[in-house]
């Protein structure tokens, strides 16, 4: 049994945050309080987002749990990790690389990588470079399903004190009830699914699913 479940509204479900390409599923970027909250066993649940689309609200965009947290300077020098380094002249897979700090020491100064996170010309972004760098916190899972935007819509469970698991808004719910935690993961399972199985949303738009790439 996890001991909690965090849930929120992927607001832009792009491939970024969450990344969850080349058999891990990370959240390294933005969400800052989730981050500094998670431990491993947690539960993650991601949910389609208004803003996007009304159709994809309440929709599972991604859920995981967490079975590893690392610093960002062993996120950035883990070789399981050195795919998800952007490249932005790549497939959308690698444009959307979220292994994107580092630096030289412990007391240096962080470096950014050309990425979703910088400006369009590749310079450092210090805004987004403070609030990743904030939370020194990197989620990982390879105990994951990842839909996108073609994910299924997300029963209406709630807790002991009435508040549905889908949260709605900014901001997230943390839920520790544990019927809850059971039946939402039970539903998962149900689905019979794992890993990245549908492409974020908003790629859908953009070129085939054959062209998407490695």
């Amino acid at each position: 049994m996890a001991t909690a479940l965090h849930s929120y509204v992927v607001r832009y479900d792009s491939g970024f945050a969450p990344n969850p390409f080349f058999d891990y599923c990370t959240l390294a970027t933005c969400k800052p309080k989730i981050r500094a909250a998670a431990k491993v066993g947690d539960w993650i649940l991601g949910s389609g987002s208004t803003s996007a689309d009304p159709g994809q609200a309440g929709r599972l965009v991604y859920a995981m749990r967490v079975e590893e947290v690392l610093s960002w300077d062993q996120y950035s020098a883990d070789p399981r990790f050195i795919r998800k380094r952007p490249f932005r002249r790549g497939s959308r897979k690698l444009t959307c690389g979220d292994n994107i700090y580092f630096r030289k020491s412990p007391t240096a100064p962080w470096q950014q990588r050309d990425s979703f996170h910088s400006y369009s010309d590749g310079s450092i972004d210090a805004k987004h470079l403070g609030i990743d760098t904030g939370v020194d916190r990197v989620l990982v899972s390879q105990q994951y399903l990842y839909l996108g935007g073609e994910g299924p819509a997300i029963p209406d469970i709630r807790d002991a004190r009435g508040r549905p698991l889908c949260k709605i808004g900014i901001g997230h719910s943390k839920f520790q009830d544990p019927q809850l935690i059971d039946s939402f993961v039970a539903w998962l399972h149900s689905l019979r699914m794992t890993g990245f199985k549908g492409v974020p949303y908003e790629w859908l738009s953009l070129r085939p699913k054959e062209s998407y790439g490695d």
